[in-house]
Formats: structure tokens, sequence, C-alpha cells
């Protein structure tokens, strides 16, 4: 038995983890809507939630049976086969969540347990058929197929209802308060918000009540009995208070509602979900014990786990804990965070996620749907709607330009009140719905119904929803797979296997943590570039800052192509031609600020010989050529084609070298802000014409000796005349940098 002892405390090892990298996925769920609307500093935020975290875990008890019988009928499984299978879900959790969330991406960690145990328990209870020379047909002795089908229907169904229930409500709560909610506050905002905290505290005390580790079955009764009249306490006594506030303070009663509202989201949270991290191993904790009161521990069957059974309060406190901490101290429940407030904000800004041909044609369908509707609705009553939704009136400046807020009060209060109410309500029943499926499309479907989504920004949001949605099948598809194959692996290898898997676990998260840094790094930088300044001159210096790094980035890529290309180095190419993608961003993010700088010149400066246009054209041509120059030369190596010639290398080290220092030279010059005179700068440019004639020439007489293939020589025409693209428009884009500093100045 010490064997199953070592395995009990492994997975309590592992339960710490999960509920480590389950809380950096989930904190995305119940802080967004107050992290979103800025409704206070963030360590009061995480205050508020701390404490309804640890106030939910006391509601968690009921749904741990959820993880003792809820996939597989115990009766028929010894200690020896559901410890492989705890382990086996438990190492599939920890790796699955922390691979989401090195990449931001909230997925759900009820489905990746619900998958795990049912995965586990389909592989057993084949493995029991194969042993005992049953067929596939007596696997529904073994499984619990209505109950898996029961969560997962409720699952899909929480998705559908969410949204609908989302958009809706935020349509409705829109079209009442405008976005000049401050204005309508003092006439609806008593009543709407008592609505809504009533309907919190329904949901969380009233409905969660029975699942509680403290509250008698006595208390669960009176509460049960007297619904209604608690409900209408409820609803009397804040809007009593709220309009009191209004009346006779100058607080902004929406800010409470959304603290309150984040405590109550927090607690459903860990009572719902608390499951999900600790249930496994407790699951495995209670069968030891079993087992180790037995006369025969491995003969036994462990009937026992479908008894009913109230978890120690004290373990559920001490898992509360861990939780808060990684509330406060996990940098990864930002990178998470970030991503749905991303996708969510009211204005535009840095997209994290790139067009994408599914969601052009939605959006592409939705504006077509929308010409509709306008053309059938009457036009006194199109722009009644219309004026409801102006954006005009929302006051960002007494907010820092970096740190604004995504989106308003009102819309953070549905978020929270349809979210809670809706989680709340599935853990009342015993449904492990998933928290993360629940607020994550709530939130989506509130920024849809709050015009969120404009025509600049709304393929990318689409296609960053539909990225997070197909991350949830393939969570499901990966828990699945990685269960069966872990849990058939353990089972017939024992011991040696589980302790090689362990450390294979810690290797793949200390290197999933360096991962992690490194992205966090790169898009921290890619937020800040993008963030356009409200004064000329620090504008005009950013775009000059900007175009140097750009020149730079681009310089370095040239060099990987030349060293990539001549040395066969199909490697270096590919790296080369990702680090195209990255160029491409830095020169959408200087055109963004092009434009913006347009905005601040005058009359008189309008008048200088400041070409925006020309400008912009010289850096979409300069990208197109690297990149257009890169990719070619990748799938020139990539298809095993007849590397450079010997001449051919020479030719386009001389070719290389003309760029390259005509970049080295530009990106000089703007650091030292010396571009009064740029005769040098003419001058490599005239080198470059006559370099790019002899070097054609010398194309056309290596055909002739035929001492190179044609699809090298194609190749190399390319590279020649994109290279002469990208040297004309270097000079064009040092002449706008030269006025703009003139402009400045």
């Amino acid at each position: 038995m010490e064997t199953y002892l070592f395995f009990v405390i492994i997975l309590f090892i592992l339960a710490t983890s999960d509920l480590v990298v389950g809380v950096a996925n989930d904190a995305v769920n119940f802080l967004n809507s107050a992290i979103g609307s800025k409704v206070a500093p963030r360590h009061i935020i995480l205050i508020v939630a701390s404490l309804g975290v640890l106030a939910g875990t006391l509601f968690s008890s009921g749904m741990m049976e959820v993880a003792r019988s809820g996939f597989f009928n115990p009766e028929l499984f010894r200690l020896n086969e559901l410890m492989v299978l705890f382990l086996a879900v438990m190492f599939t959790d920890v790796l699955l969540l922390d691979f989401y969330n090195t990449f931001g991406l909230p997925t759900s960690t009820t489905v990746s347990l619900v998958s795990s145990l049912f995965a586990g328990s389909v592989a057993l209870a084949v493995i029991k058929i194969n042993q005992t020379g049953q067929g596939l047909e007596a696997i529904g002795q073994y499984i619990n197929s209505a109950r898996a089908l029961g969560i997962f229907s409720a699952i899909l169904i929480s998705v559908v209802i969410s949204f609908v229930a989302g958009a809706i409500v935020q349509y409705i709560s829109r079209m009442i308060f405008t976005f000049d909610f401050e204005s309508k506050m003092k006439r609806y905002g008593a009543l709407w918000g008592a609505l809504a905290l009533t309907s919190i505290t329904y949901f969380i005390v009233i409905k969660g009540a029975k699942g509680t580790s403290f509250l008698t079955e006595e208390n669960v009764t009176w509460i049960k009995n007297h619904t209604m009249e608690v409900l209408a306490i409820n609803f009397a006594f804040w809007t009593v208070m709220l309009q009191l506030f209004l009346w006779f303070t100058k607080i902004n009663v929406f800010k409470p509602i959304v603290l309150i509202g984040t405590f109550s989201l927090a607690l459903a949270f860990a009572a719902n979900d608390l499951v999900n991290f600790i249930g496994v191993p407790l699951a495995g904790l209670s069968s030891f014990q079993i087992a180790s009161g037995s006369d025969n521990p491995l003969g036994i069957t462990l009937d026992a786990l479908r008894e009913p059974e109230r978890t120690n309060s004290f373990i559920l406190t001490i898992a509360g804990v861990i939780m808060v901490l990684t509330l406060w101290f996990n940098k990864k429940a930002r990178t998470v965070t970030r991503t749905e407030l991303n996708l969510g904000r009211q204005f535009e800004g840095y997209e994290k996620f790139d067009s994408s041909t599914f969601a052009r044609t939605i959006v592409r369908i939705s504006i077509s749907l929308g010409e509709t509707f306008k053309r059938i609705l009457p036009k006194g009553l199109n722009n009644s709607i219309q004026s409801r939704f102006n954006t005009a009136k929302i006051d960002y400046s007494k907010f820092d330009k970096k740190d604004k807020p995504s989106f308003d009060y009102v819309r953070a209060i549905v978020n929270l009140m349809v979210s809670s109410s809706l989680i709340s309500l599935g853990t009342a029943y015993k449904l492990p719905l998933s928290t993360t499926y629940v607020t994550f499309i709530v939130a989506m479907s509130t920024s849809f119904a709050d015009k969120a989504w404009g025509r600049e920004s709304a393929v990318y949001r689409v296609s960053g929803v539909l990225t997070v949605i197909a991350g949830w099948f393939f969570t499901a598809f990966l828990a699945f797979v990685s269960t069966t194959i872990l849990t058939t692996a353990m089972f017939y290898g024992g011991l040696p296997v589980i302790l090689i898997i362990a450390a294979g676990t810690i290797f793949l998260i200390v290197r999933s943590n360096i991962l992690h840094t490194h992205k966090e790094k790169k898009s921290a930088k890619k937020i800040q570039a993008s963030i356009v300044a409200d004064e000329k001159s620090v504008l005009f210096d950013s775009i000059v800052d900007d175009v140097r790094g750009y020149l730079s980035e681009a310089h370095k890529i040239y060099d990987d192509v030349y060293s990539g290309l001549t040395n066969e180095n199909r490697k270096k190419l590919k790296k080369a031609y990702k680090e195209t993608k990255e160029l491409e961003d830095q020169g959408d993010t200087i055109i963004t600020k092009i434009l913006q700088g347009a905005q601040f010149l005058d009359e008189k400066e309008m008048k200088e010989d400041l070409n925006f246009g020309k400008a912009i054209s010289s850096l979409r041509e300069i990208t197109d050529s690297i990149k257009g120059i890169t990719k070619l030369s990748f799938d020139h190596i990539d298809n095993n084609h007849a590397g450079l010639a010997k001449e051919q290398k020479e030719d386009f080290k001389d070719l290389k070298s003309l760029v390259t220092s005509q970049l080295d030279l530009v990106s000089n010059k703007i650091s030292q802000k010396d571009l009064g005179k740029l005769e040098d700068l003419q001058e490599k440019v005239n080198d470059m014409k006559k370099s790019i004639k002899k070097l054609d020439k010398n194309q056309i007489g290596y055909i002739k000796k035929g001492t190179s293939k044609a699809r090298t020589n194609l190749l190399f025409l390319n590279i020649l005349f994109k290279s002469e693209n990208i040297s004309n428009n270097v000079i064009e884009i040092i002449r706008f940098n030269k006025e703009l500093l003139n402009i400045k100045q």
C-alpha cells in the first residue's frame, strides 16, 4: 500500500499545480468585468475577488461527486485501476491548462476534466473487457454514459443560452442607459441595480446553498421554502439603499455593484470549478482510505465512492488560499485576461488575432443583414436606435491613454449578472458548466450587442473568438487522446512509467514558462508601439523612432535571407519568413501613427512637402518586397531546388552589401536626426541602380553559358528587382522623416 500512498501524494502535488494553472486560466472569468471597466485599482479588485474565492470554496462540496462517480461505476473497479485513471486525468489537466495559459487562450477547465475522466474511464473499461473476454457491448456496464451525455449537453446548451441572454440583456440595458449612462443613473439606476443585485443574490445564496459544507439541512430547507420572500426583501432593500445613495451622495452606485458582482462571480467560480482542480485527488484519497480499511485492499471494488461525502472545510480553505495566491502573483493569469479584454474592448487598437477567411465571411454576411434591417425599419426608428449607441459621449479624458477602460460599468454589470446567474444555476443542479464558456460567450455577446465590433476591427475580433472556440474543441480532443494514452501506458507500465511521465511534466511546465516570458516581452512591445500619443511632438518623435526600428528589422531579415539562401539553410529561411510578420506589424503600426499625425497638422503645415500617401505606400512596398524575397527563397530551398551557383553567390554578396549599407546609413541618420543633407544617400541609390544593371547582365550571361539552373536564375532576378524596389522606397521614407522633423521643430 506504500506505493499507492505515494500515488496519493503525487495526486495532491498535481492538485496544487492544477490549482495554479487552472486559476491562471479561469481568473479571466471573474476579473475581466472589473478590470475591463477600471472600476477600482487592481489591488482592490483582487481583494474583492479573493474574498469571493475563499467564500466559494465552502459552496463546492456538493460538486465533488462528479469526480467520484460521475463517469464510471466504481463498484466495478479496484484501487490499482482507479489510481491509474486519477493520475492520468491530473497529468493531462495540468499540462493542457498550462499550454493554453502560455498562449493566453482561455479554455475550459471543466471540459478538460470531463473529457479526461470520460476518456480514462473508457480506456479502463476496454482494458477490463479484454481481460475478462467480454464484448465491447459490455462497456455500458462500466461507463455512466447517461451522466456523461447530460454533462456534455449542459455545457453545449449553456453556450447558446449564454450568448442569447447576454446579447438581449446588454441590448436592453444600452437602450435604457446609452453610453451617457451617468445622466440616466438617477432615473433608472436604483431599480436596474437592485434587479442585478437581487439576481446575483438569488442564484449565489439561494440556489447555491444546498452545496455548502457549513449549512444544515434545516437551513437549506428554510431558504428553499421562503424563496419568494427572500427575493422580495432583497429587491426592496437594494432599491432603497441604491436610491438613497443616488439622492444623498456623489457615489457612482454602479461601482459597488460591479465589485459585488465580482465577489459573487468569484464565489460562483470557486463553487463550480474547485472540483476541476481537487475533485480527482480527493477521490483518489477516498479510494485509498476505503481500500486501506479493508482486509483485501487490492481486491475489493470501490462501491463506497457512490456514497455522498462532504469535503472537509479545512481542505477546501487551503485550496482557496492557493487560488488566491495565484490570483495575485501568477503572470499567466494576466495574459489570459488581456486576450478577452482585447476582443471585447469598445475602442480600436492593437489586434492580437489575424484575419481569417471564415471570419471575413461572417462579417460580410452580418453587414449585409444589418443593411437589410436598416431598409426594413422606419428611418425615424432606426435613427432613434442608432442615437442610443452613440459612443461620442464616452469620456476617456480622466484616464491615461495606456490605461483607459475597455468598456463601461453598464456592460461590466451585465457581464457579471448574466454570467454569475447561469453558473450558479448549474452549480445548484450539480451540472459542471464551463465557467470559461459561459463568461467568455457572455462577454462576447455583450460586446457584440454593444456594437463594439466596428468595421475596422470586426474581422479580427471574430477571428479571435473563432480561434478561442476552436481551442475549446481542441481541448476536449487533446484531453481525450492524452488521458487514453496515459491511462493505458501507466496501467501496463506501472511505477517506472508514472515516474517518467512525472519528470516529463516538470520539464514541459518549466519550458512553457520560459516561452511565456519571451512571448510576453514581444507582446508588450507591440502594445506599447500601438499606443498613439496625444501631443504632436511626441507622436512625430515616436514615428521617427519606429521607422528606425523598422529599418533595423528589415536589415536583419535581409541578412538572414542572404545567409540562408547561400548556405541552403532551410531553418534559417523559415525563421526569416516568420520574422516578416513582425516587420509587417511594425509597418502597420507606423502607418496608423502617420494617419493619426495628419490630425495634428495646421493649415500652414498642410502646405509643406509632406506626402503622407507616398510614405505609406513606400512602407508597404518595402514590407512586400522583403516578404516576397523571403518567401521565394524559402520556397526554393523547401522544394529542394538547386542552390545558387558560385557566381550568383558572389553577386548576391555584392547586392546584400549595397542594400544593407543603405539601410544602415538611413538608420544612423535617423538616430542622429541628421537629415539635412541626403547627397550621400542619393549616391548609394545611384550605385544601387548601376549595380542592378550590371547584375542583371550577369544573369543573362550565366543563362547563355548554362552555369546556373532556370529556376535559380528566375529566383535571383526576382531578388534583384525587389531589392531595387527596397532601395527606391527607403529614400522616400527618409524624405518623409526629414519633413516630419522640420514640422516638429
